[in-house]
Order: C-alpha cells, then sequence, then structure tokens
C-alpha cells in the first residue's frame, strides 16, 4: 500500500519560491510517475506537473512552465516541486498522487492522493 504526504507549503509574498515535497511510505515509488495537482476554492482541481518513473518525463500545466520544476530522488523515496516566481493566482491546496502507467492529465488515472498542503501567495 503507497501512502502519499505532501509539505512544504506555506504564506509567500508574490516572486517568492517554495519547495514542495511528496514523501512516500508503505512501499516505494520507483515504478510510479508521480503528479502535482492543485485546487483553489471553488474551482476545479487541475494538474500542475508530472514527472514518469524514470524521471525522463516532465509535464508542466501551461501556467506554471518556466516557474515551476519537478523531480524526484528514489534513493528518499521523494518527489518535490521547486515553485519560483510565485503569483497570487497559485494560491491553492497542492496535492500529489501516483499512477502506475505513466504521466496522465486524467486525475482518474491517479491513485494514493495525499492529504495536501496549502501554499498562499499574498502581501
Amino acid at each position: 500500500q503507497l501512502q502519499l504526504v505532501e509539505s512544504g507549503g506555506g504564506l509567500v509574498q508574490p516572486g517568492g519560491s517554495l519547495r514542495l515535497s511528496c514523501a512516500a511510505s508503505g512501499f516505494t515509488l520507483d515504478p510510479y510517475a508521480i503528479g502535482w495537482f492543485r485546487q483553489a476554492p471553488g474551482k476545479e482541481r487541475e494538474g500542475v506537473s508530472c514527472i514518469s518513473n524514470s524521471g525522463i518525463v516532465t509535464n508542466y500545466a501551461d501556467a506554471v512552465k518556466g516557474r515551476f520544476t519537478i523531480s524526484r530522488d528514489n534513493a528518499k523515496n521523494t518527489v518535490y516541486l521547486q515553485m519560483n516566481s510565485l503569483k497570487p493566482e497559485d494560491t491553492a491546496v497542492y496535492y500529489c498522487a501516483a499512477y502506475f502507467l505513466s504521466c496522465s492529465w486524467s486525475l482518474a488515472d491517479f491513485s494514493s492522493w495525499g492529504q495536501g498542503t496549502q501554499v498562499t501567495v499574498s502581501t
């Protein structure tokens, strides 16, 4: 049973940076593609980024391209999302989830959702 826990969220000013972590327990994350998703109040959950099990393939939503970087360290059983040049529009609860096959923009493909971590970008 794969379990994921997000951490690293907080309150930052516009233009600031945060690094989110998605830590796995109960099982190695090596076979899984890991996706980051976010949900703002009153809005649908949306895909942010995804990294393949090998780390070779990475995907980014248009809204975060050039600002966010996804990476993984399988030795630490952790996937990271480095977020730079943060904007108020990035404010949301951020979730990570796992997909055994490959990166996908479909939420239904993912499982083992974490509890989420709050990111707030404001002055």
